[in-house]
């Protein structure tokens, strides 16, 4: 999910797994059938390991690190107005972002170096920053005692607070301002109280998608996961979190589709539709769409919010926050963080995996039902910690494209930054901006970084790499908490994320997919779903 990071209650807790599934209601895993695995008849480019890296002999004498040189930081901002609004061309047009990013790291041989961030004129107006781009100089956004997190949130611009009914929420808050602290315990809350909903929710929402996902294959002969997913995933948010199913309220099925126009009116000066280059520069990036074309909308979701959090806002207001700011934040992180996480999320997984092909899906399928079927048939946070391959295909999919690609950080002093190559100098209210993909598939980090390897980070050597995965805004292996941005439901991302994949091949051996563009993430196209035979 930096400040752009998925903002979800943690869910560092400890899920009961002894009640069985006979009850929808306070259950937290469910029982299953366990079919045996029957390899597909196709197969895409092969699931290749990767060699663990060798241990060095145990009299080897400790490396003494040489002092990096020091460098000024390279490269420039160009004219006002005239280098901001090239470089936004060069980003979403002439280059792209991955273009955009390597042209410069070859120019001036350094993965440290000014630019510009979009979307400049007319909507930020300082839009200068640092840009870091390797594993090593990167994690400097993540310390608060050394970079600001305010107003951050979505980088060099902040959307109107109209959208969010008039309150700066969580996410766009430094930990050094009170409400950060009240808000986080709130969001923690919110998970806590409902932990023992989670998993039977998941299974109740997912398998409903992958119904709905086989008739459209028997209808049509394939069938387009992301809309199914959007409803799957806001059902699933809505029945876990407040125990309410979305279809029995004046919502109905809208939801998905809400969020969609209010996440467009904040993030449109980022985003690319698809619209003629010229009239999409100058309407989506270079003004702001008027907030009052989506108040009725939002105001529809505050309702249903309101209505279905009585307990959490009656914790609210304990903890000193009024009803209304608590509201407006529990809509900002399940709609914008939570909802838009799996938006993004489910779909570039589940390409990474289709595109491994069949013998990475037969081995997750016989480590899944293995495990399950040796705890009595039951899904349960402990049985998914005996899944090693399933774990590891996680990570590496949060590795190699995390849901949120951009961390921002203002300098609170002068200090030195390093690559691997050299010490930059950085002074005070410098804003510092990383493009996450490129640290975490540093080279000097990660053997094959570029390639989707699906037991990474099985074993001892494979476990230490995971202080680099660092898509929470924060390393794999440190922890949310009141005084750190990182995200607060770090452990809730990965635990349905692994929910996903145990769902998946508990009723299916295989899948084939087609893999198309979207303004946030993948679009896939189911062409094949090979169910388990009994």
């Amino acid at each position: 999910m930096a400040s752009t990071s998925l903002a979800l209650p943690s869910l560092k807790l400890q899920f009961p797994s002894h009640k069985s599934s006979s009850s929808r209601k306070n259950s937290s895993s469910h029982r299953v059938s366990i079919r045996p695995i029957q390899a597909s008849v196709s197969e895409r480019p092969p699931y290749i390991s990767s060699p663990s890296p060798l241990p060095l002999p145990s009299s080897s004498p400790p490396v003494k690190q040489a002092k990096l040189p020091t460098r000024k930081v390279p490269g420039d901002y160009g004219l006002p107005l005239v280098g901001p609004w090239k470089d936004r061309l060069d980003y979403f047009y002439n280059q792209g972002k991955n273009e955009f990013f390597k042209s410069r790291i070859q120019k001036h041989q350094s993965t440290v170096f000014r630019t510009n961030m979009p979307p400049g004129p007319f909507i930020s107006f300082n839009p200068n920053v640092v840009v870091l781009l390797d594993g090593k100089s990167f994690p400097i956004l993540f310390d608060v005692s050394k970079v600001e997190k305010k107003d951050l949130f979505t980088g060099t611009f902040m959307p109107s607070t109209d959208l969010t009914g008039g309150y700066r929420v969580l996410s766009y808050l430094d930990p050094s301002e009170p409400n950060h602290a009240k808000l986080k315990k709130l969001m923690f809350y919110l998970l806590s109280s409902r932990r023992n909903e989670v998993i039977p929710e998941f299974h109740n929402s997912y398998s409903e998608l992958f119904e709905t996902l086989e008739n459209e294959l028997s209808t049509k002969g394939k069938a387009g996961l992301n809309a199914a997913n959007d409803q799957a995933a806001f059902n699933f948010l809505a029945r876990s979190l407040y125990g309410i199913n979305p279809q029995d309220t004046k919502l109905g099925t809208d939801g998905p589709k809400l969020i969609g126009k209010w996440v467009l009116f904040q993030l449109h000066p980022l985003l690319i539709l698809g619209l003629p280059k010229v009239l999409e520069d100058l309407v989506m990036h270079t003004f702001r769409l008027p907030p009052a074309l989506v108040k009725k909308d939002y105001q529809r979701l505050y309702n249903f919010f309101y209505e279905n959090s009585t307990s959490v806002l009656d914790e609210a207001e304990k903890i000193g926050i009024s009803r209304e700011e608590a509201c407006h934040n529990l809509l900002f992180a399940t709609c914008f963080n939570s909802f838009g996480g799996i938006k993004i999320f489910f779909p570039n997984m589940l390409k990474w995996i289709g595109r491994a092909g069949a013998k990475l899906h037969s081995q997750l399928a016989q480590e899944i039902r293995s495990v399950i079927s040796s705890n009595s048939g039951k899904v349960t946070m402990a049985a998914m910690e005996k899944m090693p391959v399933m774990k590891s295909v996680v990570y590496e999919s949060l590795r190699i494209e995390p849901p949120v690609a951009s961390q921002y950080g203002r300098a609170k002093h002068d200090m030195v930054i390093e690559s691997h190559d050299a010490s930059f100098e950085i002074k005070e209210g410098e804003l510092l901006y990383g493009f996450q993909p490129f640290a975490t598939k540093d080279p000097k980090i990660f053997d094959r970084s570029e390639e989707f390897v699906a037991d990474r980070f099985i074993g001892e050597e494979g476990e230490k790499l995971l202080k680099h995965v660092l898509w929470s805004n924060g390393s794999e292996t440190e922890n949310p908490s009141i005084n750190n941005k990182q995200c607060a439901g770090k452990d809730f991302v990965v635990l349905v994320s692994r929910l996903l994949l145990v769902e998946l091949f508990l009723r299916y051996d295989s899948f084939e997919i087609e893999v198309g563009a979207s303004p946030l993430g993948a679009a896939i196209t189911l062409t094949s779903l090979r169910r388990a035979s009994f």
